[in-house]
């Protein structure tokens, strides 16, 4: 859970930048343009690594599930 972690970290510091960035600009400021994309990289790692941490749980859960064979 590190990797998330800091990912979370970076989520939160891009975040705040771009607000920063967005004061007194327009949305299509190259700028801003170009913080939101970094913002948008980082939420669709975040994204990635939620799916495959769901996918194994769902993963553990069949395995763990009683087989009804009669």
């Amino acid at each position: 859970m590190f990797q998330l972690d800091g990912l979370l970290n970076q989520i939160e510091e891009l975040r705040l930048s771009t607000l920063e960035v967005q004061q007194n600009k327009s949305y299509t400021d190259p700028e801003v343009v170009a913080a939101c994309h970094e913002l948008h990289a980082a939420l669709d790692r975040y994204e990635g690594i939620m799916m495959r941490i769901e996918d194994e749980v769902k993963k553990t859960r069949l395995l763990k599930q009683p087989c009804d064979v009669e």
